[in-house]
């Protein structure tokens, strides 16, 4: 892996800034970082018109699918969101310091594993402007510097939201250092990020396939990673017709371009005649198309073929790939096969199959009678997120306040020496 040195030697002042900065911030009180987050809320809606000036800007020069210009695109209600994001996490309770387990050994030394933060985060995002304050303030919070490192799609946008959190870092006297922004789109930064052991202590990329896959193939930093969101929602046998119409269309179309929403459409073959037209029927008139397989195009001819490939396919766009099948052990087979673990929903109104079909997926989040969208850290009660991790180490599924703590050992004893 090639390193700029001149994106490395600018890396290795930031990260020492941030080093420095993370110390100061763990050592803050509550109610300063509280402050802070509500500062930085403020300027983001105070400087609004400069944000959408920006996002504008990005807007302009964009040249991808919609689905992805929607994930760029700023509006009054998502800029509120991020400042609201914020603000939900200030209320939050204080992750640092923790008291995660303690004991007594039969010597009388207590010990206490105790919450503590990771240090300095990376984060390297496409598209999505709002990941930069989420981030910003989940860090902040639990008492971690960030260096943000968004697309060149969003790059005027992140700089002018950067632009409002430092600020309210000012506003409670907290280094601006905590939350910084690399000030170029070469990508140059990227490579020099994920080759700064000992200056990083983890990065996380929030992106498509080709992101994610770099990062865990070149990275010499620890990776909170997630692989793609190949969404399920399974129809069971005995699911409610109009739940099951309302979640599948919510789950494919509220937001196409999010790593949540549903990519494939699983229904059994008993419901499948009296429900499936009227599900397609509704999907079609919002703008939807299908690939379905060979059972599904019996029951409604005009659907397009699915191929293999199909059923492992990310869309996030408004296509829905379509199976018939029959019972929870043909779905869960199915999503092992064509699945990236990340969250796969049944509707059943049988609570025993819901039970067996949630014990037996093998994914970050698994969901009974509700949309795929509901994987997001904010509807978790997090106030945000950062990403949602399918991985198998230290965190899975929406990524927030506890997440982003590690924790170490307290130990005190009464004068005991070890024999």
């Amino acid at each position: 892996m090639q390193v700029d040195s001149d994106a490395t030697q600018h890396l290795q002042k930031a990260a020492s800034a941030a080093r420095d900065a993370a110390r100061a911030l763990a050592k803050s009180p509550e109610s300063q970082r509280n402050a802070a987050l509500c500062a930085m809320a403020k300027h983001l809606r105070d400087d609004a018109e400069k944000i959408f000036a920006a996002n504008a800007t990005d807007l302009a020069a964009f040249t991808g699918s919609n689905a992805f210009r929607d994930r760029l695109a700023l509006n009054p209600a998502r800029l509120d969101a991020m400042a609201k994001g914020l603000e939900d996490i200030s209320s939050l309770p204080d992750p640092i310091a923790r008291i995660l387990s303690e004991w007594t050994r039969p010597n009388g030394l207590r010990i206490r594993r105790v919450a503590q933060p990771l240090g300095v985060i990376g984060i390297i995002y496409e598209s999505r402007p709002n990941v930069g304050a989420d981030a910003a303030g989940l860090c902040l919070k639990s008492g971690n510097a960030v260096i943000l490192r968004g697309g060149s799609e969003s790059y005027h946008s992140a700089q002018a939201i950067h632009a409002a959190l430092t600020a309210g870092l000012r506003d409670t006297h907290l280094p601006e250092a905590i939350v910084q922004v690399v000030p170029s789109t070469d990508r140059a930064y990227v490579a020099a990020m994920l080759a700064a052991a000992g200056l990083i202590d983890l990065v996380i990329p929030r992106g498509g396939k080709s992101l994610v896959e770099r990062v865990q193939q070149e990275a010499r930093v620890p990776v909170l990673a997630h692989a793609e969101g190949l969404c399920h929602t399974y129809v069971h046998a005995a699911a409610d017709p109009a739940m099951a119409r309302a979640i599948v269309l919510n789950a494919k179309l509220r937001r196409t371009g999010i790593c949540g929403a549903t990519e494939t459409l699983l229904i059994d073959r008993a419901i499948a005649p009296s429900l499936l037209p009227g599900i397609i029927a509704d999907l079609r008139a919002q703008g939807c198309d299908f690939r379905a397989d060979d059972e599904a195009r019996v029951l409604i001819p005009d659907l397009p073929a699915a191929t293999d490939q199909d059923f492992y396919t990310e869309w996030l766009d408004s296509i829905l790939s379509v199976r018939v099948l029959d019972g929870v052990e043909e779905a869960l087979a199915h999503i092992a096969r064509y699945g990236s673990e990340h969250t796969d929903a049944i509707i059943t109104e049988d609570a025993q199959a819901a039970e067996k079909f949630l014990a037996g997926v093998d994914s970050a989040v698994g969901l009974w009678n509700a949309s795929t969208q509901f994987c997001d850290g904010g509807e978790f009660g997090f106030g945000a997120e950062i990403g949602i991790a399918t991985g198998r180490v230290h965190a899975r599924g929406p990524v927030g306040l506890e997440q982003l703590c590690t924790y170490r050992y307290v130990v005190t004893g009464t004068g005991q020496v070890r024999p």
